[in-house]
């Protein structure tokens, strides 16, 4: 049982980090329970190919997942582990230069306590800290789209759809718990839709959004909670299903909210 609890507490933003929320700040975001898989050159080196990928598509603001498991550990159709926005910026570095480049506006689960979360802004080497693949899952969406999500990124909505209350199978139409991927789908339809109001965004989200199924037995939605803070059925009425990496790309697609969706290896490979 042990496995599968472990596997359940990574998914969807389960990744640990800070609590710090400032424009320079940094969070480790390993979301690893082991030894870190790859140098910390190759990490970088990794991270700087991707924001090159980014650039080169003119992308100033892309939906970007990483894997912070072995995949061999995911329930079907779940690719990624951690996504979040990453917004090109002006980043100021430790000796005081500022410099272009990519910051990643995250939600992590808290480490003093696995049933919160909060919001971290880091970059994207600290992003792929930890990863078990050198491999990027990025959304770049339309332009239209690129500059509402910045205007709501840029405001106290952004801020404000966030709760901290964290399952790793939140329901994304429900308001009671809530992963990194389902603040990302909030925000996406906060932008689209030019509303603040979280109960417009969890209806659009019920009638519009195909969440993956999560297929789990009677014995481990009675224990994973017990076993895992983290984990939480309540806002389930009947079969699991959360915003993952797959469903996110599948409604940005259909509702012609997405410009590319491809992936990034490790050295340079970009694949649609």
């Amino acid at each position: 049982m042990k496995a599968w609890v472990i596997a359940l507490a990574v998914l969807f933003g389960a990744a640990v980090g800070t609590a710090a929320a400032t424009a320079n700040a940094q969070s480790s975001g390993a979301g690893t329970d082991g030894p870190v898989p790859f140098p910390a050159g190759q990490v970088a080196g990794f991270a700087k190919q991707v924001e090159r990928e980014l650039a080169g598509r003119h992308a100033f603001v892309a939906i970007v997942g990483r894997l912070g498991q072995p995949a061999d550990d995911l329930p079907p159709g779940v690719v990624a582990t951690h996504i979040g926005f990453w917004v090109y910026s002006r980043i100021r570095t430790a000796d005081g230069r500022t410099l272009p480049g990519y910051a990643a506006y995250n939600l992590y689960q808290r480490d003093d306590d696995l049933a919160r979360s909060a919001l971290a802004v880091d970059y994207p080497v600290d992003f792929f800290a930890g990863a078990h693949a050198l491999k990027a899952w990025v959304i770049v969406p339309t332009p239209e789209v690129q500059g509402r999500l910045l205007r709501v990124i840029g405001s106290d909505t952004y801020r404000a759809l966030h709760n901290p209350r964290y399952s790793a199978v939140s329901n994304p139409a429900d308001q009671r718990y809530q992963n990194c991927t389902e603040h990302t789908l909030d925000v996406l339809l906060a932008a689209v839709l030019e509303t603040a109001d979280p109960a417009r965004i969890k209806r659009a989200a019920a009638t519009r959004f195909r969440p993956t199924p999560i297929r789990l037995g009677l014995l481990q939605r009675i224990f994973a909670p017990v076993f895992d803070p983290g984990v939480a059925f309540a806002d389930h009425a009947g079969p699991i299903g959360t915003a993952t990496f797959t469903s996110l790309a599948g409604f940005m697609q259909r509702e012609g909210y997405a410009r590319d969706v491809f992936t990034v290896t490790f050295p340079a490979t970009a694949t649609r």
